[in-house]
C-alpha cells in the first residue's frame, strides 16, 4: 500500500508548492472503512497554506489528479479519497510476495550501519524470572527487525556479573551453604543463599560490611573470592542457557559487567583530567545538578566501582570495538535517571556519538500489585511458566489432534510462541500485572492464534498439491493466476491487510515498538480467516482455484516472516 501513497503523495506534492513528498506521505490516511476509499488525504491541513476552504481544495485536486492506479477519487467534506485499481493491485501485492518470499517485507535501508543492542542481561546467581521476560523478547524482537531491514546487529548479553551482591553471596555461602548442595540444586541453591542473606542482615547489620569487604577483595583480585565468583557464573550460566534455547534466542557477546574491570581506570583517569570528577568524602562523581540530575557516583568510599563506572567504561568500549551507528538499551522505564545520567556523562566527554545512544524502556511486571524482589525471594521463574505453557498445549493438542506428528516440538513452538506473544502483544511501556491466566491463555488475540491461522494455511495448500492439479502459484513459475478474479471485499481487504506488512515494519524499527508487528499479525490473521470463510479455495473452476491459493500462499509467507521478527516459530501444522 505503500506504493500506492507514493504515487499519490508524488502526484499531489507537484501540484502544491512548499509540499514535499515526504510531507505529503505523512499527511495522507488509511480510512477506517473501506467505503470511505483506500487511502484517504484530509485537506484541511492545507487550507491555510492554499487560503481555501478543505472542500475546495479536495475538489480542485480531484480535478487536477491523474494515476493510472487510481480507479476513482471521491470529494467528501474536506476529504479527497482514492479507490485503487482492484486489479492492478492485487497483481501487484500478490507477484511481490510470492517473489520475495522469505525476504517479503524486508529493505536494505540500514546496509553499511551497525546496531548494538544491549539486552535480557540477567543477574548471575539469580533465577531468570517472569520480569527478565520483557527485555529479552524485546530486545530480542529488535535484533530481528533492525537485520530484516538491512542492518548489522551485534547483541550484547551485559550479564549482571560484578557488585556487591557477589559479596553478600560470599558471605551467604561460607556461613550457611555447602558445595554439594550448590552442585546439586544449581541456581536454587544459590538463589537461597540469598535470600538467607537479606533475612539475617535484619538481625546483624555487620554481614554488609563483611560483604562489601569481599567485594572489595573481588576488585582486587582475591584468589578465593574470584573462585567462588567464577564457580558461581558457571552454575548460572548453565541455567540460562536452558531458558535461551527454549525462547530460540541468541546473543553475539556475553561481556558482563566484569568484562570492563581491566577498562575502567583509564575512564576515570580521562573524567579528571576534563575536570568532570568530583570528590566527595572520599567517594568520586560527576555533579550534573545544571541539567536536573542528582549526582552520578562513579567511585564509592574503598574505591569499588558502580554501574555507572561500568556502563560509561561499556559504551566507549563498543563504539570503538563495533563502531556502531546506534547503541540500544533494553531495560524497564525505572532505570530512566541512570540513563540519562551517563548518556549526560558521556555528552560531557565530549564523544560525538553521545546522541547515538538510545534507551528503550519498557512497562514493569509486577506480581497481583508488588513488585518482583529477588531480595525477598517474591519471583516466578521462566523456566516454570514456558513448560507450563508447554505442557498445556501438549493436552490441546492430545484431546484434538492426537495423531499430529512431533507433538513434543509443535508444543514446544506453540507454548513457548504463547508466553512470548503475551509479552509483546501491548505497547511496550505499559506495565503488566502478572496472571497465569493470562500468560496461558490460548484465546482471542494470541500468538497460537496467530500460528495456528498459518497452520491452517499450510493445510489449504498442502490439500491442493494433493489434488489433480497439484501445482501451487509460486513467484515465477508458470502457473497462472488471474488478479481480476479476486473482487469480492474480504478477498480484497486480504490483500490490503497483506501490502501493509513493510510499512509496519519499518514504523516498529522507528517507533522501536516490536508490539506494532504482533498486533498486525492478529489483524492478518482475521482478515485471512474471514477470507476463508467466505471464499472456497479449492473450488473446481481452476482459474479461480489457482489465484485464490496464490493469495493463500501469500498470507503463509507473511505471517511466517512476521512471526520470525517477534522471535515465533510457524509450525505447519497444529
Amino acid at each position: 500500500m505503500q506504493h500506492y501513497k507514493k504515487l499519490i503523495a508524488d502526484e499531489v506534492s507537484a501540484l502544491i508548492e512548499d509540499i514535499s513528498t515526504e510531507d505529503m506521505m505523512l499527511m495522507l490516511e488509511y480510512p477506517a472503512k473501506s467505503e470511505m476509499g483506500d487511502i484517504s488525504l484530509p485537506c484541511f491541513s492545507l487550507s491555510k497554506l492554499l487560503r481555501k476552504a478543505p472542500v475546495q481544495i479536495a475538489e480542485q485536486l480531484k480535478e487536477q489528479i491523474n494515476i493510472t492506479a487510481v480507479e476513482r477519487m471521491e470529494s467528501v467534506s474536506g476529504y479527497l479519497n482514492f479507490y485503487i485499481n482492484q486489479e492492478q493491485f492485487a497483481k501487484t501485492v500478490i507477484s511481490d510476495i510470492l517473489n520475495k518470499g522469505e525476504r517479503y517485507g524486508s529493505r536494505d535501508i540500514g546496509q553499511g550501519r551497525t546496531i548494538v543492542i544491549d539486552y535480557s542481561s540477567p543477574n548471575i546467581a539469580k533465577p531468570f524470572h517472569v520480569g527478565h521476560l520483557r527485555s529479552t523478547v524485546i530486545g530480542n524482537a529488535l535484533y530481528q527487525i533492525y537485520s530484516f531491514l538491512g542492518y548489522k546487529c551485534v547483541g550484547v548479553n551485559h550479564l549482571g556479573d560484578w557488585g556487591t551482591q557477589f559479596g553478600k553471596l560470599i558471605v551467604a555461602y561460607q556461613r550457611w551453604g555447602n558445595a554439594e548442595d550448590i552442585e546439586r540444586d544449581a541456581i536454587d541453591e544459590l538463589f537461597r543463599l540469598y535470600v538467607k542473606f537479606h533475612q539475617e542482615v535484619e538481625k546483624d547489620s555487620a554481614l554488609d560490611d563483611e560483604a562489601r569487604a569481599w567485594f572489595v577483595k573481588m576488585e582486587q583480585g582475591d584468589s578465593e573470592a574470584l573462585h567462588l565468583w567464577n564457580w558461581f557464573i558457571d552454575i548460572s550460566m548453565k541455567e540460562f542457557q536452558k531458558i535461551y534455547d527454549l525462547l530460540d534466542v541468541r546473543f553475539d557477546s556475553y561481556a558482563g559487567e566484569s568484562f570492563y574491570n581491566d577498562k575502567m581506570d583509564p575512564v576515570i583517569q580521562q573524567l579528571k583530567e576534563q575536570n568532570l570528577l568530583e570528590e566527595d568524602q572520599g567517594a568520586w562523581l560527576v555533579r550534573l545538578d545544571s541539567f536536573n540530575m542528582a549526582p552520578a557516583l562513579m567511585l564509592k568510599k574503598d574505591g569499588s566501582s558502580l554501574y555507572h563506572t561500568r556502563d560509561v567504561t561499556a559504551a566507549i568500549y563498543r563504539q570503538e570495538t563495533y563502531h556502531f551507528d546506534k547503541a540500544i538499551y533494553v531495560t524497564d522505564y525505572s532505570q530512566n535517571l541512570h540513563f540519562q545520567q551517563w548518556f549526560k556523562i558521556i555528552e560531557l566527554m565530549d564523544y560525538p556519538w553521545a546522541k547515538d545512544l538510545v534507551h528503550v524502556p519498557f512497562g514493569r511486571v509486577s506480581l497481583e500489585g508488588s513488585g518482583f524482589s529477588t531480595r525477598k525471594g517474591n519471583v516466578i521463574k521462566l523456566e516454570d511458566l514456558l513448560q507450563q505453557a508447554i505442557l498445556k498445549i501438549k493436552e490441546i493438542i492430545e484431546a484434538k489432534n492426537p495423531n499430529l506428528d512431533n507433538k513434543e516440538e509443535i508444543a514446544k513452538q506453540v507454548g513457548v510462541g504463547a508466553v512470548i506473544f503475551n509479552d509483546l502483544s501491548g505497547n511496550r511501556i505499559k506495565d503488566i500485572v502478572f496472571s497465569w491466566e493470562e500468560a496461558l491463555s490460548f484465546e482471542g488475540e494470541t500468538g497460537p492464534y496467530v500460528q495456528y491461522t498459518h497452520a491452517r494455511a499450510c493445510s489449504v495448500l498442502r490439500k491442493a498439491i494433493d489434488s489433480a492439479e497439484g501445482t501451487l502459484p509460486r513467484g515465477q513459475s508458470n502457473v497462472d493466476y488471474d488478479p481480476a478474479l479476486l473482487h469480492n471485499e474480504t478477498e480484497f481487504n486480504l490483500l490490503k491487510a497483506l501490502s501493509l506488512f513493510p510499512e509496519t515494519i519499518e514504523l516498529a524499527l522507528v517507533k522501536l515498538e516490536p508490539s506494532l508487528i504482533s498486533r498486525y499479525l492478529v489483524d492478518l490473521a482475521q482478515a485471512f480467516n474471514r477470507f476463508y470463510h467466505d471464499s472456497p479455495i479449492l473450488v473446481e473452476e481452476l482459474a479461480l482455484r489457482n489465484v485464490r491459493l496464490a493469495l493463500v500462499q501469500a498470507v503463509k509467507i507473511t505471517l511466517q516472516n512476521g512471526l520470525r521478527l517477534i522471535g515465533l516459530q510457524a509450525p505447519e501444522k497444529i
